[in-house]
């Protein structure tokens, strides 16, 4: 099992001061937040992507490409990465290249985002959306474990003989999950390929998600993935710790009050009582997260919001000491002692590598399997008779 944390990257005023952090101070902050989470013992940092404001998670890669030198053990993923409106070759090779640099510390979960202008901002329809997500995860899938690509669809130009690089570390690609609240045939597409669904009940009643998570789960089996019990999912929450309960309510109540992604026909109380908010003491945010798992079953990674709707980055490395120390130990101790010996393990590189080759040593592919440019496999640098030593043909 494994706990983390993930951000949405929001930029918003701090209700109890009024002052508004810059771009500067969140991104400096974020990072501060995640490698907090390292600290206290979490196992999974993600963040989002979004291209508008008030977020400033525009490039994910770049962000924990930087995380990734600065720790050694977290895990670093996306909360997501737009899959509709990226191309697809840039997603393989961007990723490929942030995994190499984490050394096998990454994955992503892959959505269609909440944001309408994002589609024609960079060119695409969101009518198209669904359909987007589903053939560009297709290519996706296949430029990460062919080493030579020929494909056409709908919604790029064709590839011939194409090569993405880097190829991914030790030839096995990051781990897929597919976020979805409402759509099965994202999960059908996790179950098809034997991928993680992250099921991101934020905002709804607990529980609201389960028949989706079932359907995938189902759908797992039929592939021939393993039993229903293995599939693998993933849940999002919320959390707001203090030592006593009325402290948390107290300390979240301002910034929940101006947080606009809330029913404010509810209060703060009827939240908690309701939705996957978990907000009280150490021991309550235990029980709301082991009644996920008595609704949805067993489970592989439960990640929490902790840093959005203004809080303050010293309150968050605060909710994280609490989180990491009193909440998260108890947690995995008593998950373990439920949990069923038929459930499938979170996954890691080195159990996906183990999975492939056993005991024995990974495949290294070459950086390029053309040998050459991805249209006729030749190289500019090498002369026709392979005796003659290689040339730039601008020194010719």
């Amino acid at each position: 099992m494994q706990f983390g944390i993930f951000s949405v990257s929001d930029i918003t005023a701090d209700p109890t001061s009024g002052s508004t952090p810059s771009e500067a101070e969140r991104i400096e902050g974020t990072v501060l937040i995640a490698r907090k989470a390292e600290e206290v013992g979490l196992d999974v940092f993600a963040i989002g992507e979004h291209h508008n404001p008030p977020f400033f998670s525009s490039s994910p890669t770049a962000l924990l490409s930087h995380i990734a030198a600065l720790t050694e053990r977290l895990i670093l993923s996306t909360s997501v990465t737009l899959v509709t409106t990226n191309d697809p070759v840039r997603l393989a090779e961007e990723y490929a290249m942030a995994q190499h640099l984490a050394k096998g510390r990454l994955d992503l979960t892959l959505g269609r985002g909440n944001t309408v202008p994002v589609y024609p901002w960079f060119g695409k329809d969101i009518r198209q959306g669904l359909h987007l997500a589903l053939e560009n995860y297709n290519l996706l899938h296949r430029l990460w474990r062919e080493d030579v690509v020929d494909w056409e669809g709908q919604f790029r130009t064709a590839l011939q003989g194409f090569t993405s690089t880097p190829r991914p570390l030790d030839d096995v690609p990051p781990f897929i999950w597919h976020g979805s609240i409402r759509t099965p045939e994202i999960a059908e597409q996790a179950a098809y390929y034997g991928n993680g669904f992250f099921a991101n009940n934020l905002f709804a009643p607990i529980g609201h998600f389960k028949p989706l998570v079932e359907f995938y789960r189902q759908r797992f089996e039929h592939y021939g993935h393993g039993t229903q019990e293995q599939a693998i999912v993933g849940l999002g929450g919320q959390a707001f710790i203090a030592k006593r309960s009325q402290d948390a309510f107290d300390g979240l109540r301002p910034y929940f009050a101006k947080a606009p992604v809330y029913d404010h026909s509810l209060t703060l109380e009827q939240w908690a009582e309701r939705s996957p908010l978990a907000v009280g003491s150490p021991q309550q945010v235990i029980d709301k997260t082991l009644e996920q798992q008595e609704i949805f079953g067993d489970y592989q990674r439960q990640l929490w919001i902790m840093d959005h709707s203004g809080l303050p980055t010293k309150t968050v490395l605060e909710q994280l000491d609490l989180l990491g120390e009193e909440v998260v130990p108890v947690l995995r101790t008593e998950m373990a002692a439920r949990r069923s010996p038929g459930a499938a393990e979170a996954p890691t590189h080195g159990s996906l590598v183990r999975a492939k080759y056993g005991d024995g040593e990974p495949r290294q592919p070459r950086p390029n399997a053309n040998r050459g440019d991805n249209v006729t496999g030749t190289s500019p640098y090498q002369d026709s008779d392979p005796s003659q030593p290689a040339r730039h043909p601008v020194f010719q």
